[in-house]
């Protein structure tokens, strides 16, 4: 069995607290396809936050979500994103975003340990971010989250044992999370390939089947994307 489709089948933990009965949970487009975002608005972290939240508040949704395979023109607000010598910039999301108030509490989906976390203080970076190592009958793999609140790393330790349900961390302010609106990144990964307290969250299209073979859909564990609306 792969990684993958043991991923699928495991019994895991919310991510973040999500009532699927009551809440409701809004897909956002941040491609080209998105008309209404204009450079104006990704350019401007304040009123790129007020468009997500007046989003949010129309669709009178808890949550906004999504991006995972997509093709992002919004990565064109940071150089982080930026090739050198004018070569194809990073612009594939590998991860899902969901996007909501400062302050969210994050928790750990399934039991684990600290792999490793830093504060990746670049515009446009993942700000505070923390990636956690799980090994579970036999399957190894990562879960990383980016865009957190900087206090959660007080304290933090390499090895630190979680369990699943833990809570692990909040979404953090602009200033703390790499200058984007409040939201979670979180991504599955595979192999590290020797990073600590980093990882591309985001990458060329051409190199699109390496990076999505090793970073699977992060919706097999957060099984939240059939109910957005």
């Amino acid at each position: 069995m792969s990684v993958q489709e043991f991923l699928r089948n495991v019994n895991c933990q919310p991510v973040v607290q999500f009532d699927r009965n009551n809440d409701r949970l809004l897909l956002l487009d941040f491609t080209e396809a998105n008309k209404e975002l204009t450079a104006d608005i990704i350019d401007d972290t304040a009123r790129f936050s007020g468009y997500i939240r007046t989003k949010l508040q129309t669709a009178n949704a808890k949550f906004g979500i999504g991006g995972y395979d997509e093709h992002r023109t919004v990565y064109s607000r940071s150089k982080v994103f930026d090739s050198a010598n004018g070569e194809e910039p990073r612009r594939l999301h590998l991860g899902i975003d969901i996007w909501g108030d400062a302050g969210t509490p994050v928790f750990s989906p399934l039991d684990g340990t600290v792999h490793s976390f830093a504060f990746n203080d670049q515009y446009g970076d993942y700000g505070t971010t923390i990636i956690l190592q799980h090994e579970i009958n036999g399957y190894s793999f990562h879960s990383l989250y980016g865009h957190l609140s900087l206090k959660d790393l007080d304290g933090l330790t390499e090895g630190k044992a979680v369990k699943a349900g833990d809570l692990i961390a909040h979404f953090g302010v602009p200033n703390e999370n790499g200058h984007w609106p409040p939201h979670l990144h979180f991504q599955l990964i595979i192999d590290m390939e020797g990073k600590h307290g980093d990882y591309p969250g985001v990458c060329k299209y051409r190199e699109r089947k390496k990076y999505l073979a090793n970073c699977p859909d992060p919706d097999l564990l957060l099984n939240m994307m059939r109910h957005a609306i």
